[in-house]
Protein backbone atom coordinates (compact mmCIF):
# COMPACT_ATOMS: atom_id res chain seq x y z
CA UNK A 1 0.00 0.00 0.00
CA UNK A 2 1.58 3.25 -1.14
CA UNK A 3 1.72 6.52 0.78
CA UNK A 4 -0.79 7.96 -1.72
CA UNK A 5 -3.34 5.45 -0.46
CA UNK A 6 -3.53 7.42 2.80
CA UNK A 7 -4.13 10.77 1.10
CA UNK A 8 -7.41 9.84 -0.60
CA UNK A 9 -10.24 10.97 1.78
CA UNK A 10 -12.36 7.86 1.23
CA UNK A 11 -12.42 4.11 1.82
CA UNK A 12 -12.60 3.24 -1.88
CA UNK A 13 -11.86 4.59 -5.33
CA UNK A 14 -13.93 3.54 -8.33
CA UNK A 15 -11.96 1.90 -11.15
CA UNK A 16 -14.91 1.34 -13.47
CA UNK A 17 -18.47 0.03 -13.23
CA UNK A 18 -18.54 -2.60 -10.49
CA UNK A 19 -14.80 -2.42 -9.74
CA UNK A 20 -13.31 -0.62 -6.73
CA UNK A 21 -9.88 -0.18 -5.17
CA UNK A 22 -9.65 0.07 -1.36
CA UNK A 23 -7.53 2.81 0.16
CA UNK A 24 -5.39 2.35 3.27
CA UNK A 25 -8.35 3.64 5.33
CA UNK A 26 -10.22 0.38 4.62
CA UNK A 27 -7.53 -1.82 6.20
CA UNK A 28 -7.80 -3.97 9.33
CA UNK A 29 -8.75 -4.96 11.90
CA UNK A 30 -7.46 -8.53 12.30
CA UNK A 31 -4.72 -7.82 9.76
CA UNK A 32 -3.62 -4.65 8.01
CA UNK A 33 -3.32 -6.45 4.65
CA UNK A 34 -7.05 -7.23 4.72
CA UNK A 35 -10.13 -5.06 4.28
CA UNK A 36 -12.18 -4.39 7.36
CA UNK A 37 -15.62 -5.74 6.54
CA UNK A 38 -17.43 -2.63 7.79
CA UNK A 39 -16.69 -0.27 4.87
CA UNK A 40 -17.00 -3.16 2.40
CA UNK A 41 -20.51 -3.84 3.71
CA UNK A 42 -21.38 -0.21 3.02
CA UNK A 43 -19.88 -0.48 -0.46
CA UNK A 44 -22.08 -3.50 -1.21
CA UNK A 45 -25.18 -1.51 -0.21
CA UNK A 46 -23.97 1.38 -2.39
CA UNK A 47 -23.77 -1.03 -5.34
CA UNK A 48 -27.23 -2.40 -4.55
CA UNK A 49 -28.71 1.09 -4.44
CA UNK A 50 -27.15 1.96 -7.82
CA UNK A 51 -28.71 -1.23 -9.19
CA UNK A 52 -32.13 -0.27 -7.84
CA UNK A 53 -31.78 3.22 -9.32
CA UNK A 54 -31.05 1.64 -12.70
CA UNK A 55 -34.28 -0.36 -12.34
CA UNK A 56 -36.18 2.80 -11.35
CA UNK A 57 -37.00 1.26 -7.94
CA UNK A 58 -35.65 3.85 -5.46
CA UNK A 59 -38.96 3.72 -3.53
CA UNK A 60 -38.24 0.27 -2.10
CA UNK A 61 -37.06 0.09 1.54
CA UNK A 62 -34.31 -2.22 2.80
CA UNK A 63 -35.89 -4.48 5.41
CA UNK A 64 -33.13 -7.06 5.86
CA UNK A 65 -29.50 -7.23 4.79
CA UNK A 66 -27.52 -10.43 5.21
CA UNK A 67 -23.81 -10.81 4.46
CA UNK A 68 -21.93 -14.10 4.36
CA UNK A 69 -18.15 -13.70 4.55
CA UNK A 70 -16.77 -16.54 2.46
CA UNK A 71 -13.08 -16.08 3.17
CA UNK A 72 -10.18 -13.70 3.62
CA UNK A 73 -10.91 -10.23 2.19
CA UNK A 74 -7.57 -9.07 0.82
CA UNK A 75 -6.78 -5.35 0.62
CA UNK A 76 -7.01 -5.48 -3.15
CA UNK A 77 -9.27 -4.51 -6.02
CA UNK A 78 -12.75 -5.97 -5.77
CA UNK A 79 -15.61 -6.46 -8.18
CA UNK A 80 -19.25 -6.27 -7.06
CA UNK A 81 -22.00 -7.78 -9.20
CA UNK A 82 -25.68 -7.23 -8.33
CA UNK A 83 -28.80 -8.93 -9.62
CA UNK A 84 -32.48 -9.01 -8.74
CA UNK A 85 -33.29 -12.64 -7.94
CA UNK A 86 -36.92 -12.10 -6.93
CA UNK A 87 -38.55 -9.12 -8.65
CA UNK A 88 -41.86 -7.82 -7.40
CA UNK A 89 -44.05 -4.77 -7.14
CA UNK A 90 -44.08 -4.69 -3.31
CA UNK A 91 -41.45 -7.30 -2.31
CA UNK A 92 -38.09 -7.75 -3.98
CA UNK A 93 -34.92 -9.76 -3.29
CA UNK A 94 -31.53 -8.47 -4.50
CA UNK A 95 -28.24 -10.37 -4.34
CA UNK A 96 -24.67 -9.09 -4.57
CA UNK A 97 -21.39 -10.98 -4.86
CA UNK A 98 -17.96 -9.52 -4.07
CA UNK A 99 -15.03 -11.06 -5.97
CA UNK A 100 -11.30 -10.52 -5.39
CA UNK A 101 -8.76 -12.17 -7.71
CA UNK A 102 -11.55 -14.28 -9.28
CA UNK A 103 -12.58 -15.62 -5.86
CA UNK A 104 -15.92 -14.93 -4.20
CA UNK A 105 -15.29 -13.40 -0.77
CA UNK A 106 -18.72 -12.00 0.23
CA UNK A 107 -22.27 -12.85 -0.78
CA UNK A 108 -25.05 -10.52 0.32
CA UNK A 109 -28.83 -10.51 0.02
CA UNK A 110 -31.33 -7.74 0.68
CA UNK A 111 -35.09 -7.98 1.10
CA UNK A 112 -36.75 -4.78 -0.08
CA UNK A 113 -40.33 -3.89 0.78
CA UNK A 114 -42.62 -1.19 -0.53
CA UNK A 115 -43.03 1.63 2.00
CA UNK A 116 -46.40 2.70 3.36
CA UNK A 117 -47.74 4.74 6.29
CA UNK A 118 -48.01 2.55 9.42
CA UNK A 119 -47.51 5.34 11.96
CA UNK A 120 -50.94 4.62 13.51
CA UNK A 121 -49.76 1.19 14.73
CA UNK A 122 -46.02 1.83 15.27
CA UNK A 123 -44.58 0.82 18.66
CA UNK A 124 -42.39 -1.57 20.63
CA UNK A 125 -39.06 0.14 20.03
CA UNK A 126 -36.39 0.34 22.77
CA UNK A 127 -35.46 3.68 24.31
CA UNK A 128 -33.37 6.17 22.35
CA UNK A 129 -29.71 6.83 23.18
CA UNK A 130 -28.44 10.19 24.43
CA UNK A 131 -27.03 12.52 21.79
CA UNK A 132 -23.43 11.86 20.66
CA UNK A 133 -22.52 15.54 20.43
CA UNK A 134 -21.50 16.22 24.08
CA UNK A 135 -19.75 12.87 24.58
CA UNK A 136 -15.99 12.40 24.82
CA UNK A 137 -14.06 10.59 22.10
CA UNK A 138 -12.64 7.08 22.44
CA UNK A 139 -9.58 5.67 20.66
CA UNK A 140 -9.56 1.98 19.72
CA UNK A 141 -6.28 1.99 17.80
CA UNK A 142 -4.45 0.75 20.89
CA UNK A 143 -6.51 -2.47 20.60
CA UNK A 144 -7.07 -2.80 16.86
CA UNK A 145 -4.65 -2.05 14.00
CA UNK A 146 -5.51 -0.71 10.57
CA UNK A 147 -6.73 2.38 8.82
CA UNK A 148 -10.43 1.74 9.31
CA UNK A 149 -10.38 1.88 13.12
CA UNK A 150 -8.02 4.88 12.99
CA UNK A 151 -10.50 6.74 10.77
CA UNK A 152 -13.42 6.65 13.21
CA UNK A 153 -14.95 9.24 15.49
CA UNK A 154 -16.06 6.95 18.32
CA UNK A 155 -17.94 8.17 21.41
CA UNK A 156 -19.03 5.76 24.15
CA UNK A 157 -22.26 6.17 26.09
CA UNK A 158 -21.20 5.34 29.64
CA UNK A 159 -18.18 3.18 30.49
CA UNK A 160 -17.28 0.41 28.00
CA UNK A 161 -17.17 -3.04 29.62
CA UNK A 162 -15.98 -6.43 28.35
CA UNK A 163 -18.85 -7.86 26.34
CA UNK A 164 -21.10 -4.83 26.81
CA UNK A 165 -20.67 -1.38 25.25
CA UNK A 166 -22.89 1.33 23.83
CA UNK A 167 -21.26 3.85 21.53
CA UNK A 168 -21.81 6.26 18.67
CA UNK A 169 -19.58 6.00 15.62
CA UNK A 170 -19.11 8.23 12.57
CA UNK A 171 -16.41 9.00 10.05
CA UNK A 172 -15.23 12.09 8.15
CA UNK A 173 -14.33 9.95 5.12
CA UNK A 174 -16.46 9.33 2.06
CA UNK A 175 -17.33 5.77 1.11
CA UNK A 176 -16.22 6.18 -2.53
CA UNK A 177 -13.93 8.99 -3.66
CA UNK A 178 -15.71 11.80 -5.53
CA UNK A 179 -18.98 9.87 -5.49
CA UNK A 180 -22.21 10.48 -3.60
CA UNK A 181 -23.42 7.53 -1.54
CA UNK A 182 -26.75 7.23 0.23
CA UNK A 183 -27.48 7.47 3.94
CA UNK A 184 -28.08 3.71 4.23
CA UNK A 185 -24.78 2.75 2.61
CA UNK A 186 -22.91 5.20 4.86
CA UNK A 187 -24.76 3.81 7.90
CA UNK A 188 -24.04 0.15 7.08
CA UNK A 189 -20.38 1.05 6.49
CA UNK A 190 -20.08 1.52 10.27
CA UNK A 191 -22.21 -1.33 11.68
CA UNK A 192 -19.54 -4.06 11.64
CA UNK A 193 -17.59 -1.91 14.13
CA UNK A 194 -19.85 -3.45 16.78
CA UNK A 195 -17.70 -6.57 17.09
CA UNK A 196 -14.71 -4.45 18.08
CA UNK A 197 -16.20 -2.14 20.70
CA UNK A 198 -17.29 -4.68 23.33
CA UNK A 199 -14.40 -7.13 23.29
CA UNK A 200 -14.56 -9.89 25.88
CA UNK A 201 -10.87 -10.77 25.46
CA UNK A 202 -7.87 -8.88 24.01
CA UNK A 203 -7.57 -9.58 20.27
CA UNK A 204 -3.89 -10.37 20.79
CA UNK A 205 -4.89 -13.31 23.00
CA UNK A 206 -8.10 -14.55 21.36
CA UNK A 207 -9.56 -14.31 17.86
CA UNK A 208 -13.30 -13.90 17.28
CA UNK A 209 -13.91 -12.76 13.70
CA UNK A 210 -17.47 -12.76 12.46
CA UNK A 211 -18.40 -15.01 9.55
CA UNK A 212 -21.58 -13.13 8.76
CA UNK A 213 -23.65 -10.05 9.57
CA UNK A 214 -27.42 -9.74 9.38
CA UNK A 215 -29.28 -6.47 9.82
CA UNK A 216 -33.04 -5.97 10.21
CA UNK A 217 -34.60 -2.51 9.97
CA UNK A 218 -38.01 -1.19 11.00
CA UNK A 219 -37.03 2.37 10.07
CA UNK A 220 -34.65 3.82 7.49
CA UNK A 221 -31.61 5.29 9.33
CA UNK A 222 -30.72 8.96 8.81
CA UNK A 223 -27.75 11.20 9.54
CA UNK A 224 -24.01 10.69 9.94
CA UNK A 225 -24.03 8.83 13.29
CA UNK A 226 -24.48 5.08 13.79
CA UNK A 227 -25.48 4.11 17.33
CA UNK A 228 -24.37 0.65 18.54
CA UNK A 229 -25.86 -0.82 21.73
CA UNK A 230 -23.81 -4.01 21.70
CA UNK A 231 -23.61 -7.25 23.68
CA UNK A 232 -21.03 -9.98 22.95
CA UNK A 233 -21.50 -13.56 24.18
CA UNK A 234 -18.92 -16.37 23.94
CA UNK A 235 -20.15 -19.92 24.35
CA UNK A 236 -18.18 -22.95 25.61
CA UNK A 237 -17.62 -24.65 22.23
CA UNK A 238 -15.96 -21.97 20.11
CA UNK A 239 -19.11 -20.14 19.07
CA UNK A 240 -20.05 -16.54 19.83
CA UNK A 241 -22.64 -13.93 18.93
CA UNK A 242 -22.43 -10.15 18.76
CA UNK A 243 -25.93 -8.63 19.12
CA UNK A 244 -26.59 -4.94 18.58
CA UNK A 245 -29.56 -2.62 18.85
CA UNK A 246 -29.04 -0.07 16.07
CA UNK A 247 -29.77 3.65 16.47
CA UNK A 248 -29.54 6.93 14.66
CA UNK A 249 -29.82 10.33 16.34
CA UNK A 250 -33.63 10.14 16.14
CA UNK A 251 -33.90 6.80 17.96
CA UNK A 252 -33.63 3.05 17.37
CA UNK A 253 -33.85 1.72 13.82
CA UNK A 254 -33.32 -2.05 14.03
CA UNK A 255 -30.99 -4.88 15.01
CA UNK A 256 -27.74 -6.52 13.90
CA UNK A 257 -26.39 -10.01 14.62
CA UNK A 258 -22.93 -11.39 13.92
CA UNK A 259 -21.87 -15.05 14.26
CA UNK A 260 -18.36 -15.40 15.72
CA UNK A 261 -15.75 -18.13 15.51
CA UNK A 262 -13.89 -17.96 18.85
CA UNK A 263 -10.39 -19.43 19.08
CA UNK A 264 -7.07 -18.78 20.85
CA UNK A 265 -4.75 -16.46 18.95
CA UNK A 266 -1.98 -18.58 17.40
CA UNK A 267 0.66 -16.09 18.58
CA UNK A 268 -0.68 -15.44 22.06
CA UNK A 269 1.79 -15.49 24.93
CA UNK A 270 2.26 -18.98 26.33
CA UNK A 271 0.36 -20.74 23.54
CA UNK A 272 1.38 -24.19 22.34
CA UNK A 273 2.55 -22.70 19.03
CA UNK A 274 5.16 -20.67 20.92
CA UNK A 275 6.50 -23.66 22.84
Amino acid sequence: MTEDAWTVPSYYERIDEGRYKPTAHASGAWSTDEQHFSPLGGLVVHAMERHLDSEARPDMLFSRLSFDILGRIALDECHISVETVRPGRTIELVEATVTIAERNVVRARAWLLAGQDTSAVAGGQPAALPSPEPLDGWTLSDQWPGGYIASLDLRPVGTPRPGRTTAWVSTPLALVHDEQSGALANYIALVDTANGIAVRQPPTQWMYPNVDMSVHFYRRPEGRWTGLDTTVVFGTTGLGVTSTVLHDVHGPVGYAQQALTVRPHPRREGSAQDA
